[in-house]
């Protein structure tokens, strides 16, 4: 009772769990007509040719990813610190740079994309005639042109919650779209369409959005603010390389998992990894919105040196997130073979696979916070070589075990990889904060 006490009276927790709130309920919204719409792809086309979906969706994002800037984490890592010291310009500066940049690596994504869909044909999918289906798909990396600015827009704007309104739009009518195709059995083209169509108005909706709030703060004229008075070019552009050799580690050794599986087995052992996956990520229904809400408290905590507060506010949320996470997969445990029998009997095979991946995955979203309290430091480098290093060990043991052992040992490593490289970035973040507090004990905010 104490604690819960102690916990209501913190502003600053309470301000994170107000704008989690709307992520989570609309979050968990989305991931259930996420689910609704992969049962009914799943039942309409067969384990192979949901399989053929399930790495033609992850191939077009993977690709997206290895050239993505992660332009959000620029503009709360420095347009934050910019807004939070009254710099308008400067932040303004920073949000065109990163908007026409990722504007820039959408079209040579999508370009790339377009390239070497018969590759992704040929090694990946192994069903020659499929590069059509590559192609339309990555459609949506054109309409996502700007759509991690604006996600970095709104969480420095305190309108993040917009964000998980957006994606529960686009789940509706995804959904809805898929559920005309079961209904008429449909073909692959039509769930294609039904995902398509969702990452269209994500990535519309998120620019839409961003630009009215951004305007609302900064004023009409923001675009007007010239990139000379942007204060060390070199650092910010060092930021943006950090980020996005991280955020392709991160794809290729953890986000790719069904590519990895087409790979090394079949179309429709990725299908069945893509579902305990999905079910496994119902632990992010409550992590995304807390990443995207303490992200931006982190970096105002550690701008203003506020040491004790960023160490309980640390604690705090880790305890929520330790709670929520066991109590999720507990669930998970216990009913996660009727969840995979959503998308068909043939499914409860992967309810092994599903209990490995919720090992590592309570692991990683307890502790969310590894990655952005590090990126608050200044420090981006040292989450990409931890990455890289559990992720080149995890490959090199995929290429030796899992044409063995199956899909189920991919469950397996990918979990080793979120302990491993996650519980390293924990230890230097920790590292780092006491240093600071040794530094500059007496320049915190209370």
């Amino acid at each position: 009772m104490r604690l819960i006490q102690k916990l209501r009276e913190d502003e600053l927790f309470g301000k994170v769990i107000r704008n989690s709130a709307h992520l989570v309920s609309s979050n968990s919204l989305s991931l259930g007509l996420s689910v609704l719409q992969g049962a009914l792809a799943s039942r309409l086309l067969g384990s192979s040719d949901w399989g053929l979906v399930a790495i033609v969706l992850s191939y077009a994002s993977t690709v997206n990813g290895l050239f993505s800037f992660r332009m959000s984490e620029i503009v709360v890592r420095y347009g934050g610190e910019y807004l939070e010291k009254g710099e308008k310009q400067k932040t303004a500066a920073l949000i065109k740079a990163a908007g026409i940049g990722e504007t820039i690596v959408s079209v040579l994504a999508f370009i790339f994309v377009f390239l070497t869909a018969s590759l992704a044909s040929r090694f990946i999918i192994k069903t020659p005639g499929t590069e059509w289906m590559v192609v339309f798909y990555s459609l949506g990396l054109l309409a996502n042109f700007n759509a991690e600015t604006s996600t970095g827009i709104l969480q420095i704007t305190d309108k993040v919650k917009l964000r998980g309104t957006i994606n529960l739009i686009q789940s509706i009518v995804a959904a809805i779209i898929a559920i005309v195709a079961f209904i008429l059995k449909g073909n692959v083209l039509a769930i294609l369409a039904s995902y398509l169509v969702g990452k269209i108005i994500l990535g519309l909706g998120l620019f839409i959005a961003a630009q009215i709030q951004i305007r609302r703060t900064l004023g009409s004229g923001w675009t007007k603010a010239p990139f000379s008075i942007l204060p060390d070019v070199r650092k910010l552009f060092g930021f943006a390389v950090s980020s996005n050799l991280s955020g392709t580690a991160i794809l290729i050794f953890r986000e790719s998992e069904p590519l990895w599986v087409g790979f090394f087995l079949t179309k429709a052992a990725a299908g069945l990894f893509k579902n305990a996956y999905t079910i496994a990520g119902f632990l992010a229904i409550p992590a995304d919105p807390l990443i995207l809400t303490v992200y931006p408290e982190i970096n105002k905590l550690i701008v203003q040196k506020a040491w004790p507060r960023l160490r309980s506010f640390l604690r705090r949320v880790t305890t929520l997130a330790f709670a929520y996470n066991l109590a999720i997969a507990l669930g998970f445990a216990l009913f996660g073979q009727w969840l995979l029998s959503i998308y068909g009997e043939v499914n409860v095979a992967a309810y092994p696979a599903l209990i490995a991946l919720l090992v590592g995955l309570v692991f990683n979203y307890t502790l969310f916070w590894n990655r952005p309290l590090l990126l608050s430091f200044g420090l981006p480098t040292f989450p990409l070589w931890a990455t890289i290093i559990a992720g080149v060990f995890k490959v090199g043991l995929s290429f030796w075990l899992v044409p063995r052992y199956g899909y189920v040992m991919e469950a397996v490593l990918l979990s080793f990889y979120y302990i491993f490289s996650v519980g390293i970035i924990v230890w230097r973040g920790l590292k780092e904060l006491r240093q600071q507090e040794v530094l500059s004990p007496a320049d915190f905010v209370l």
